[in-house]
């Protein structure tokens, strides 16, 4: 496990959040080795998208507005 800090590219909002990957890992994917997908298959779809975007999913929600298009 180690503490990953990203700033969301939707606030500027910058967060730490701990995830279940090694350091080497982590380094060599920021490098470009390999999709996020397949390098760290055991993270959430949320967590891959926080070492990417910096994005909590609460952001995504209302970045997107849940996936759903606006009815009015």
């Amino acid at each position: 496990m180690i503490k990953v800090t990203r700033k969301s590219m939707f606030t500027g909002v910058e967060r730490t959040i701990e995830l279940p990957i090694k350091k080497d890992v982590l380094e060599r994917w920021e490098k470009g080795e390999g999709l996020v997908q397949n390098v760290f298959p055991g993270l959430t779809p949320d967590q891959r998208e926080f070492l990417m975007t910096g994005a909590a999913a609460e952001e995504w929600e209302a970045a997107f507005n849940g996936g759903e298009e606006d009815k009015s």
